[in-house]
C-alpha cells in the first residue's frame, strides 16, 4: 500500500510518551503584495468601506446607546424609591442583551468578527426570581460595560474620525467647489481673493494652488484606511472582550451538551434492551412457557411430552444466548480482563485483517474502556460495511499524563465526513462524537478521497471531570 506525500498521515512518537498527530494539508502559499501596492489599494478595498460604514452606524447606535443608559438607568434609579424602578432596572439591563445581538451582528458582517454568542437568559421562578437572575446576570452586565466604552469610542472618537474624514475629503475635492462657487474672501485690506481657504495671510485663490492643495488632499486620502482600520482594531477588540461567550459559558455549554448526549445515549441502549428483551427473549420465555403447558396438559391424558420438552429445553438455551449477547452489549465481560484483551477479542472476530497495538501505562477508568471498546467496535463495523479496506489498524496509545488515543486506521476508499459537518447528524460517526464529548473527549476523521482513512478519539483516563 503506498500514500500520497501530500495525504494525512498518521504520525506515532514512541520515544517519551507516543502522541498522535494528524498532519493537516499544506495550504497553498498567499501571494504577498509590497507596502506600496497596499497602500494605494486600500481607499478601493470592500474592507475600507465596510469599516467606515460600521464607524458611522456606531456613531449613531453610541448616541443612541448613550440616551438608553441615561434615561433607562437614570429613570430606573430616580423611579426605584417607588419599588417600580427595580423591576425597570432589571429590564433595562436585560435590554443589554439586544445590544449585544445588534453589535456581534454589524461586527461579523462588516468587521467579520464573528463570536459566540453567550448562553441564553435563564429566568428563575417568581418575582423575586426573575429580578435575582436579571441582576446576576454576566452577559448583561458586560454589554452595559461595552455600551459606557461605546460611548467613548463610538461617540467621541467616532466623531472625530468622520470629521478629519469629512475634511479630508472636501479638500481632495476642493477645486469643484472653487470654481463653480465662486467664493469671495477680503483680507485686512480691504483687497478681496477668490479664494475657499486661507492659512494666515496665505490665500488659495489661484489654480495652482487650489490644485496643490487638492493634491495634499488626495494624498490623505491613501492614509484614511489605516486610520479607519486602526479605529476599527478597537472595536474589535472591545466586541471580542465584552461581547463574546467567555471560556466558563463555552464550557458550560459543553457541559450541558455532554449531558444532553450522555442522556440521550442512555436512553437509546434502554430502548434497544427494551426492544431486543420484549422482541426476543420474552417471546421466546412465552413459547417456553407454552410449551412445558402443552407437556403438561399431554402428561396428564396419559401422552408422550418429551418432544414439547425438548423444545422448551431448545428454547431456552436460546433464550440464554440471547441473554448472553444483550448482557454483552451492556458491559462486555471480556472488559472484566482489561481493554487490550477486550479489543484481542473484538479484532479476532473481524471480517477485515486487523492489526492491534495497545500500550497503556496505566488502565483506563471503566466508563473510558467501554466507551473506547464500543468505538472500536462500530469503527470496524463501518470498516466492513463501507470502506472496500482490506487491512485495519487499531491502536490505543497514551496521548499524554492523563489522556489515552484510540485510532482506527483503514486502507479504504476513503470519504467519510466529518461528524461535525451536516450531513453526518444522526449518524453513527457523530453518536461516536457525542459519545467522547460525554466525557470532555474529542473525536477527529481524516478521510481524503482514495483513503487511508484515520479516525482519532482522545479520552481521558479518568472520565469528566
Amino acid at each position: 500500500m503506498t500514500e500520497k506525500p501530500a495525504e494525512s498521515t498518521l504520525v506515532i512518537d514512541l520515544a517519551d510518551e507516543p502522541t498522535v498527530a494528524l498532519d493537516a494539508p499544506q495550504d497553498a502559499p498567499r501571494r504577498r503584495t509590497g507596502p506600496l501596492i497596499a497602500v494605494l489599494r486600500a481607499p478601493i478595498e470592500a474592507r475600507t468601506w465596510k469599516e467606515l460604514a460600521y464607524l458611522v452606524l456606531s456613531f449613531v447606535l453610541g448616541c443612541v446607546a448613550v440616551c438608553y443608559l441615561f434615561f433607562g438607568f437614570g429613570g430606573g434609579l430616580y423611579t426605584s424609591i417607588l419599588l417600580i424602578g427595580i423591576p425597570l432596572l432589571a429590564t433595562v439591563l436585560l435590554g443589554g442583551r439586544v445590544w449585544g445581538r445588534i453589535y456581534r451582528f454589524l461586527g461579523s458582517a462588516l468587521l467579520g468578527t464573528r463570536v459566540d454568542s453567550p448562553p441564553d437568559f435563564t429566568r428563575a421562578s417568581g418575582l423575586f426570581g426573575f429580578l435575582k437572575s436579571a441582576f446576576t446576570d454576566r452577559p448583561s452586565w458586560r454589554v452595559v460595560v461595552f455600551l459606557i466604552a461605546q460611548s467613548v469610542l463610538g461617540v467621541a472618537v467616532g466623531y472625530v474620525v468622520l470629521m478629519v474624514i469629512a475634511m479630508v475629503g472636501f479638500t481632495a475635492l476642493s477645486p469643484i467647489p472653487w470654481a463653480l462657487l465662486d467664493p469671495v474672501q477680503v483680507d485686512d485690506n480691504g483687497v478681496e481673493h477668490h479664494s475657499l481657504a486661507q492659512f494666515g495671510t496665505f490665500y488659495i485663490d489661484t489654480w495652482p494652488r487650489a490644485l496643490a492643495l487638492s493634491g495634499i488632499g488626495v494624498l490623505l486620502c491613501f492614509a484614511l484606511p489605516w486610520l479607519v482600520r486602526s479605529v476599527c482594531w478597537l472595536h474589535r477588540m472591545l466586541i471580542v472582550s465584552l461581547l463574546a461567550a467567555t471560556p466558563r459559558d463555552r464550557q458550560l455549554a459543553e457541559l450541558r451538551a455532554s449531558r444532553r448526549a450522555a442522556v440521550d445515549d442512555a436512553t437509546a441502549t434502554l430502548r434497544r434492551v427494551e426492544r431486543d428483551l420484549h422482541d426476543g427473549t420474552q417471546a421466546r420465555l412465552v413459547t417456553i412457557a407454552m410449551a412445558l403447558g402443552r407437556a403438561e396438559e399431554r402428561l396428564a391424558a396419559g401422552g408422550d411430552a418429551r418432544d414439547l420438552i425438548a423444545e422448551a429445553r431448545a428454547n431456552s438455551k436460546e433464550a440464554l444466548t440471547e441473554l448472553r449477547e444483550l448482557v454483552r452489549g451492556i458491559h462486555p465481560p471480556a472488559l472484566e480482563l482489561g481493554l487490550g484483551q477486550a479489543l484481542e477479542t473484538l479484532t479476532a472476530r473481524c471480517a477485515v485483517p486487523v492489526d492491534l497495538r495497545v500500550q497503556i501505562p496505566h488502565r483506563p477508568s471503566p466508563a473510558i474502556e467501554a466507551i473506547a471498546y464500543f468505538s472500536v467496535a462500530e469503527l470496524l463495523t463501518n470498516v466492513v460495511k463501507h470502506a472496500h479496506a482490506n487491512q485495519a489498524t487499531v491502536s490505543v496509545l497514551p496521548e499524554s499524563r492523563h489522556r489515552i488515543a484510540v485510532t482506527v486506521r483503514d486502507n479504504g476508499i476513503g470519504g467519510a465526513p466529518h461528524p461535525g459537518t451536516p450531513t453526518v447528524t444522526g449518524s453513527g460517526l457523530a453518536g461516536l462524537a457525542a459519545r467522547a464529548l460525554a466525557v470532555d473527549g474529542t473525536l477527529t476523521v481524516d478521510s481524503p478521497v482514495g483513503g487511508p482513512t484515520v479516525v482519532t478519539m482522545i479520552l481521558p483516563n479518568e472520565g469528566p471531570r
